[in-house]
């Protein structure tokens, strides 16, 4: 089955798709600062350059996208059908880096919070973002986890 794009329009959508300041990572990022949480963006310094880490908390947050993460079960994570060898390889790299590297992340002592795109869209958005929050702010024995 052919692209049903032509080379050029593949090419603009592609160079369309950021790697960091995506919609879902603001919608996070402005929620919890509207809550009075502070944090750093993309660390360098920190395996898989986590999307937001809080160093008071020991803790630090990616904001996956369902497509490019593989989020297994979940509706916006589909098959290419298209190039399905390099997509699936593609996406098995980054399932994979992403294992490799939160797990370095807690063997340096931090928590590990995942936020899926799915997560944001405006059925449970709300319920999510307050989610985090508590997870972030509450007791250690209360503790919830994303």
């Amino acid at each position: 089955m052919a692209d049903v794009h032509n080379p050029s329009t593949r090419s603009f959508n592609m160079s369309r798709i950021r790697g960091k300041d995506t919609k879902p990572e603001m919608l996070v990022r402005q929620y919890l600062h509207g809550r009075g949480l502070r944090y750093r963006l993309h660390t360098k310094e920190l395996p898989g350059k986590p999307d937001l880490v809080f160093p008071a908390a020991r803790t630090v947050m990616f904001v996956h996208g369902c497509f490019w993460h593989r989020h297994e079960g979940c509706r916006y994570f589909v098959v290419p059908k298209t190039r399905t060898d390099f997509w699936m390889e593609k996406i098995g790299r980054n399932v994979a880096n992403d294992e490799r590297q939160q797990e370095e992340l807690r063997k340096q002592g931090w928590r590990v919070l995942v936020v899926w795109e799915c997560e944001l869209r405006p059925p449970q958005r709300e319920r999510t973002l307050e989610r985090l929050f508590y997870s972030l702010t509450a007791p250690e024995s209360e503790e919830l986890e994303c």
